[in-house]
């Protein structure tokens, strides 16, 4: 009972950091089983037949606070299935001893390449046109294959490739990965059941990885409008390259001084890209924060606003911003103030005195008569 409590709770953090990533849930679900020595095969299918429930729930959730963009979900969930269903069978045929490095493998790369990706600044601009069907029928094919040898690629593979195109929000890059998983879920369970047949799902761990991840899809699916990606995703790459570290180093017998070491060097590798990822999130506020200042500052009113003269106050007229500190995070262009014009003043002389209206009566004017 202890163990299906401890499953739910990790398939309720998986939940909460797949959808705020639009990736990792499988990543860290398999991570784990594999952990406790549960099949590579089996865990891949157990993990899957969870995620039909989980991603149906975060569609949902997605689709509601308008995250999910149907065309590329549609363009990327079918051919994700093939894929999906191509490496479940891939998988079911080959042997546990076999099975164990290649999947440990799969996911120590993916948990490195969040490490790399997510210690960089996130790229925001956006470019012009839609995806095409061509990029998004192989990106889905791949992913898919990936995800179900690996026990979880989905989101590492499609997110990234959807994000760095510049084409998608990057909300509406989450929702769709996470809307098209459950087609890739489906298609990836029903490869490992004709593989390995019904004793392939381990069903109580199936059911706690479920219920853990129902309870968090909702909150996951709001979350992913606040929370900072960059540190989540830098930690839980970490994390997903020492757990898996162990069975490599385990299917390689490499035993003795060696095995510390390769901890010690991963440990530092860890820390430095969380330290990146702390850097580039506070260059990436700041840059905002020049932003909206200089957009402030640019706006021509007819009396200056407070915040407008409380920027003055901070940068004085005599140093001039360079264009690189005034560029938004966000693709805003660089502003720079409107100079003040003077109201034009009409010469005493030529202005009409205004009539007395003290003891006149009120009526048509004399001219007028």
């Amino acid at each position: 009972m202890r163990k299906l409590l401890v499953l739910a709770l990790v398939g309720l953090a998986a939940q909460l950091v797949d959808g705020a990533l639009g990736m990792a849930y499988g990543l860290t679900s398999s991570t784990l089983l594999l952990l406790v020595g549960v099949a590579p095969a089996a865990a891949s299918a157990s993990v899957h037949l969870a995620e039909i429930g989980t991603t149906l729930a975060a569609g949902v959730a997605h689709w509601r606070f308008g995250n999910v963009d149907w065309r590329v979900v549609a363009r990327i969930a079918f051919p994700g299935a093939v894929g999906a269903f191509a490496g479940a069978t891939f998988l079911s045929s080959i042997s546990t001893a076999s099975a164990a490095p290649w999947m440990a493998g799969i996911l120590f790369t993916l948990g490195a390449y969040l490490l790399v990706r997510f210690s960089r600044p996130l790229r925001t601009d956006r470019r012009g046109g839609r995806l095409r069907g061509r990029f998004l029928g192989p990106l889905g094919l791949v992913a898919g294959f990936v995800d179900a040898t690996g026990g979880g690629g989905w989101g590492p593979v499609a997110t990234p490739a959807l994000l760095v195109s510049g084409r998608m929000e990057p909300r509406k890059v989450i929702g769709s990965v996470d809307t098209s998983e459950f087609v890739v879920a489906g298609a990836a369970s029903l490869g490992f059941l004709i593989g390995l047949g019904s004793e392939g799902f381990l069903l109580p761990m199936v059911a706690a990885l479920l219920i853990g991840g129902l309870i968090a899809a909702p909150i996951a699916a709001w979350l992913v409008r606040i929370v900072p990606a960059q540190l989540l995703g830098a930690t839980i790459g970490g994390v997903i390259v020492l757990t898996n570290a162990r069975t490599l180093m385990r299917s390689a017998d490499l035993d003795g001084p060696a095995r510390p070491a390769v901890y010690a060097l991963l440990a530092v590798a860890w820390a430095a890209a969380l330290a990146l990822a702390v850097r580039a999130l506070l260059r990436t506020r700041r840059e905002r924060t020049v932003a909206a200042t200089a957009l402030a500052a640019g706006t021509p009113t007819g009396t200056p606003s407070a915040a407008t003269t409380a920027t003055t106050d901070r940068f004085p007229t005599s140093t001039a911003l360079p264009p690189a500190a005034t560029a938004a995070a966000d693709g805003f262009p660089a502003l720079t103030a409107a100079p003040t014009v003077a109201p034009l003043r009409t010469p005493d002389h030529l202005v009409a005195p205004e009539p007395a209206t003290t003891g006149v009566r009120s009526g048509p004017s004399p001219r007028s008569w």
